[in-house]
């Protein structure tokens, strides 16, 4: 279908329909659909209603790339059914794909009675409504993320339980994949409140850079094209399979494994540095 505002509809070969950028030139979801890929790749792989259902009180949610909004709905109706609140903090630096969705709301489907929370979202940051008859309580951050948590104004958002990490590649956006982005990332979170991470990325890069900001980190489940994709906690427990030393020696002959340090992509091997950090990390002890 014609793009509009720099989005189009493209439909995907099992059937659903998705949301492809004109700029970035990348589709949304673009083997599985939006909502069978949140599923394994958030909902279950983090299990995530598990862990609102033994949550003692509100179950904090960061989706990092809200987009068109696949991923929190997805988890906002997988959870539905436990009366925990729940609140949801999402991030983008537009809002662009979200309207188009709203827009597209009955081609793309998995929008179905949500509709008129996301137009208020649209309209104002935040809203709080009542879902399934537990309270959510869902804001919205339009900014530049690595800006954002890097800003004093970070240490004032909900502490994080899960977090949904959807950003474009690395190639395509660099900036949200750097060691002091994570670095910064890990330290918001309260030791005391396990909180896990989940994103499609399976790379030795990605997966040394998470370690070095402090993370554990395990292979993650398959998700459409992706074989394996990521899994990182502040908490040794929620990894299922964590990277072993056999992954570590792989990663030291690996010639794309040292971590970005600035928004600029390119491809390395580790630094001396950085593989004597990695040894020294409680993972590999």
């Amino acid at each position: 279908m014609d793009g509009v505002c720099g989005y189009r509809l493209v439909k995907l070969a099992c059937g659903a329909f998705s949301v492809h950028s004109l700029a970035e030139d990348e589709t949304f979801h673009p083997v599985i659909g939006p909502v069978a890929e949140a599923e394994a790749l958030y909902v279950r792989q983090l299990r995530l209603l598990e862990r609102v259902r033994a949550h003692p009180g509100e179950f904090v949610v960061w989706d990092v790339g809200l987009g068109a909004a696949a991923n929190a709905i997805t988890v906002l109706r997988h959870t539905r059914s436990v009366r925990r609140p729940l609140r949801m903090v999402s991030f983008d630096h537009t809002l662009a794909p979200l309207r188009f969705a709203v827009a597209h709301a009955r081609e793309l489907g998995y929008l179905d009675g949500y509709e008129c929370i996301l137009e208020e979202l649209l309209r104002v940051p935040c809203t709080a409504f009542c879902d399934g008859g537990r309270p959510v309580h869902w804001e919205v951050h339009r900014d530049d993320f690595p800006a954002l948590i890097s800003s004093p104004a970070a240490t004032r958002l909900p502490c994080p339980d899960a977090i949904l990490f959807d950003a474009f590649s690395p190639a395509k956006n660099p900036a949200m994949w750097t060691l002091p982005l994570f670095t910064r990332l890990f330290g918001l979170l309260d030791a005391s409140r396990p909180c896990a991470l989940a994103t499609y990325s399976r790379s030795t890069m990605l997966r040394v850079t998470l370690l070095l900001a402090g993370f554990f980190v395990g292979s993650g489940h398959a998700t459409g094209e992706k074989e394996e994709t990521t899994l990182a906690a502040n908490l040794a427990s929620l990894i299922e399979e964590p990277l072993d030393r056999r992954w570590l020696a792989r990663a030291r002959r690996s010639n794309s494994a040292e971590p970005l340090r600035e928004a600029v992509y390119r491809q390395a091997g580790l630094s001396d540095d950085s593989w004597e950090r990695l040894l020294a990390h409680p993972q590999f002890r």
